[in-house]
């Protein structure tokens, strides 16, 4: 279901676009335009004046009407309308710094954005969702060696794009701490600064050259190489808390369907199609997404509200809840903003 600026709507229509889509969150039924009146307009209009502004909104895509006689349900421009007048009024201080103080507990890309899907879940009860995309070309910051029990040996790499990767490894021969410093200056003092695709090609260079068949520390530095040592991949980090929060809503899914949700939100990929399909835009405005079943069937009456966060070397990070279409929009946005604003703010 795309959604549309909603700029060139009079205000009277927008009141009673964003009147329609509170009471439908409220009672889940369509909305008359009786209801309109007495709810909202308190008297200054008259039913008939809503129906043809009701007529209207219809037109421009923001109404649908399931039955002839029935009122009308928002479509996701209304929820798009609706969300977007609510991000218009900013988030609080306190909420922000409130974020603040959790992420900034982590000093990892990696550790922020588990910590903001649980930030998320928590402050919403609903699904916390948040990913960090590397950048498509990495560049070295430095690179850690600790030697471990039983011929292991930790191999932590940092890139400038603020993501770090570890991994531990076998070897075939003891490496002792000073071997391992040794190499690890080596990679820092010459490498730093360099892409990794660059640094693997000048080592590839380097080994190829006969003077270092006679240098140890290169020896060792080869057998780690060998080992996966630059080999990070570019897999996205993706967390998500709150699942749970599901099972307490009425989502109008057979148990079938339910269990098809629950699968479908443990497969990694799904999630990262979801977040890159519908988060693109600038990471100010804020995304609602009303309806979701062109990602899984199941998933048809959720909704996604969330922000593209990009960040400094390449770096994207995405943040997002999500939820049931009669969300509470004021208390999810408002946390999706905090938490967005608290996340950019924290140096990489």
């Amino acid at each position: 279901m795309a959604v549309r600026k909603h700029q060139s709507l009079p205000p009277r229509s927008l009141e009673i676009l964003h009147a329609i889509v509170q009471t439908y969150i409220e009672t889940g039924e369509p909305v008359a335009s009786r209801t309109v009146s007495r709810r909202w307009s308190r008297g200054h209009l008259s039913p008939a004046s809503i129906r043809n502004i009701m007529a209207d909104l219809s037109d421009e895509g923001y109404l649908e009407q399931p039955h002839t006689s029935a009122g009308r349900i928002p479509t996701g421009a209304a929820f798009q309308a609706y969300a977007q007048a609510i991000a218009s009024r900013g988030v609080k201080p306190n909420e922000v710094e409130r974020a603040r103080s959790e992420l900034s507990a982590d000093d990892t890309v990696e550790g922020r954005v588990e910590r903001s899907s649980h930030l998320l879940s928590e402050l919403t009860r609903n699904v916390g969702i948040a990913a960090a995309i590397p950048a498509a070309s990495q560049t070295l910051e430095q690179v850690e060696l600790v030697p471990l029990a039983d011929r292991r040996v930790l191999m932590i790499v940092a890139t400038r794009d603020g993501m770090v990767r570890h991994r531990v490894v076998h070897v075939d021969e003891q490496m002792l701490p000073g071997e391992l410093a040794s190499i690890r200056n080596y990679l820092n003092r010459d490498f730093s600064g360099w892409t990794l695709e660059a640094i693997q090609a000048e080592l590839r260079r380097r080994m190829a050259a006969e003077r270092a068949a006679y240098d140890a520390t290169f020896k060792k530095l080869i057998l780690l190489y060998d080992k996966g040592l630059l080999d990070l991949g570019l897999e996205p980090e993706v967390h998500m808390g709150g699942t749970s929060n599901l099972v307490g809503i009425e989502l109008h899914l057979t148990r079938e369907r339910m269990r098809e949700l629950f699968r479908a939100l443990e497969e990694k990929e799904r999630i990262l199609q979801l977040l890159e399909r519908f988060l693109e835009g600038p990471s100010e405005d804020v995304t609602v997404r009303v309806g979701l079943g062109e990602v899984h069937p199941s998933m048809a009456g959720l909704a996604l509200i969330g922000l593209n966060l990009p960040l400094s070397g390449g770096l994207s990070a995405k943040i997002a809840v999500l939820g049931p279409m009669r969300m509470n929009y004021s208390r999810v946005i408002s946390a999706v903003l905090g938490v967005g604003e608290a996340f950019r703010s924290l140096p990489v």
